[in-house]
């Protein structure tokens, strides 16, 4: 499911990255696959925006504008997903919304969000991602399709996703 979040990025990125724990299959696949590993900073409390945080950090290393972040847990996302999130982004944030609500770690940060979020995690903080990225402005970007925005996080939602995927053959 790694792979499939990064060829996804690929899509619509000039460059990707991969933001694991140390010593983890995930971090050996990505650097089997060539791809650069980011860790969260020491000191960041454990959650999405850690991860944020160091990709935001690489992007500005690298002379990005933007960072685009997926999950790597949700196999189903649209093929249009950061093409979308990009274009409506310009140079502020955007994040994918269904009905059933704003969809967080499907989103496209401005560099220059980097000072603000390093503030907003002092001290071991971890706010909510969503509130974040609305803190930005972030334009909400709407997909009909709330299914395909599914991760897996047991046996059940495998299944799940498996039977949907049969489903579309």
């Amino acid at each position: 499911m790694l792979l499939w979040a990064v060829e996804r990025l690929r899509r619509s990125c000039a460059l990707v990255a991969v933001n694991t724990r140390p010593g983890t299959e995930a971090e050996a696949l990505a650097r089997n696959a060539g791809l650069t590993v980011l860790y969260d900073a020491p000191g960041d409390a454990a959650g999405p925006l850690a991860g944020v945080k160091a990709g935001l950090t690489w992007a500005a290393t690298v002379g990005a504008g933007t960072l685009a972040v997926s999950p790597c847990d949700a196999p189903l996302l649209p093929d249009d997903l950061f093409a979308r999130l990009i274009n409506a982004a310009g140079e502020g944030a955007a994040m994918a919304e269904t009905a059933d609500g704003r969809q967080p770690l499907c989103a496209v940060w401005p560099t220059s969000a980097l000072a603000r979020l390093t503030a907003l995690l002092a001290e071991g903080a971890h706010p909510p991602t969503w509130s974040v990225l609305e803190g930005l402005g972030a334009v909400h970007v709407r997909f009909e399709d709330a299914a395909a925005f599914a991760n897996l996080n047991t046996r059940a939602d495998l299944a799940a996703i498996a039977a949907r995927l049969e489903s579309r053959r």
